[in-house]
């Protein structure tokens, strides 16, 4: 009985069809596998024989998905689809449990997976790497690494990003640093949040050598999708300074912090940068920035490369040399997920 049950289950998943999603070209072309992501006029879709591949809008014919999908036809406002079904040259039908929708595609602007509200669990980041070796009239040895993290559990989401710093010139350190950060924030409705924030920071060469921050405030999400993610956010910081002589600074600050990143040309290609600008109530120093701005290219499905500078700047108050003045260019390989 056991082994006539299971026959009958595999000629069942045998002749049973793999659900896929197809795309009919203007050529004639047919092609079949996962819709991923429309937008920027390149259709992207995952295939088993040729991997993630991206289809000009102006060739597509009309397509169907069995998936779950959000297409917009404008920058704000969307229409949830159950499933999208293949209509007559240059359109498509939006099935979404009412009475059926058929569209032009030409009106289409983009076609995203939608996210809900709250999910259970949301985990992405990415890890960077960055050597550079020069020999020349100096001996140049760099390494950076960096990575940066966020877990969305309900209305809860856990930030986590740290970053290590070191370049010898002639055999002599010229740079060795390093920073760890952590932020909760709490959702308050679909794009409001409150978050806190503790970072330290350590360098063993410039004047600043240690740096505590403990800060909260209001922040707002303007887009978090398959495309990428926007949020700004203000801040009441404290913030403690130790300087290599030994002297020491603490003041409160208020900051403006954001964080973006946008994929363009089908999802291999993103640009990205975060940072924050900070301005004292009082003392210390006049302002401070933190700041960085990169492309990553996207090799595999993982994988990926990144040219990236970042900007460390505090202007100093009172008149003192206990300023800090760096930029830092690098290029590397990443892994995300």
């Amino acid at each position: 009985m056991l082994s006539r049950t299971l026959l009958c289950l595999a000629v069942l998943n045998v002749s049973t069809p793999l659900l896929a999603d197809t795309v009919w070209l203007k050529n004639g072309d047919r092609l079949s596998g996962k819709i991923k992501v429309f937008d920027g006029g390149k259709l992207l879709i995952q295939t088993d024989y040729a991997g993630a591949v991206p289809i000009d809008w102006k060739q597509v014919k009309t397509l169907e998905s069995d998936q779950e999908l959000l297409v917009k036809q404008d920058a704000y406002v969307g229409e949830k689809a159950k499933s999208l079904t293949a209509a007559e040259d240059g359109k498509v039908t939006l099935a979404n449990g009412e009475a059926p929708k058929t569209v032009e595609l030409a009106s289409i602007q983009q076609i995203i997976k939608p996210k809900p509200v709250i999910e259970d669990l949301v985990w992405k980041g990415n890890v960077d790497v960055a050597l550079d070796y020069k020999r020349a009239e100096k001996k140049t040895d760099d390494y950076d690494i960096d990575f940066k993290t966020t877990a969305r559990h309900g209305a809860w989401r856990h930030h986590a990003e740290g970053e290590y710093n070191r370049e010898f010139q002639n055999d002599v350190v010229t740079t060795d640093n390093w920073s760890a950060e952590y932020a909760l924030d709490h959702f308050i409705d679909e794009k409001w949040y409150w978050q806190g924030r503790l970072t330290y920071k350590r360098d063993e060469v410039e004047d600043i050598s240690r740096q505590r921050t403990v800060g909260t405030g209001p922040g707002y999400q303007f887009w978090d999708d398959e495309l990428g993610a926007f949020s700004l956010g203000s801040l009441l910081n404290r913030t403690d300074y130790e300087y290599s002589d030994g002297k020491k600074d603490n003041f409160y600050s208020l900051a403006m912090k954001w964080d973006y990143n946008r994929y363009l040309m089908g999802k291999t290609v993103s640009i990205f940068t975060s940072g924050e600008l900070g301005k004292p109530l009082e003392g210390a120093s006049d302002y401070s920035l933190d700041a960085e701005i990169g492309l990553r290219y996207k090799v595999t499905e993982w994988a990926s490369l990144n040219l990236k500078a970042e900007k460390d700047l505090i202007g100093s108050g009172s008149g003192t040399d206990n300023a800090l003045n760096k930029t830092r260019y690098s290029a590397g390989f990443g892994v995300s997920w």
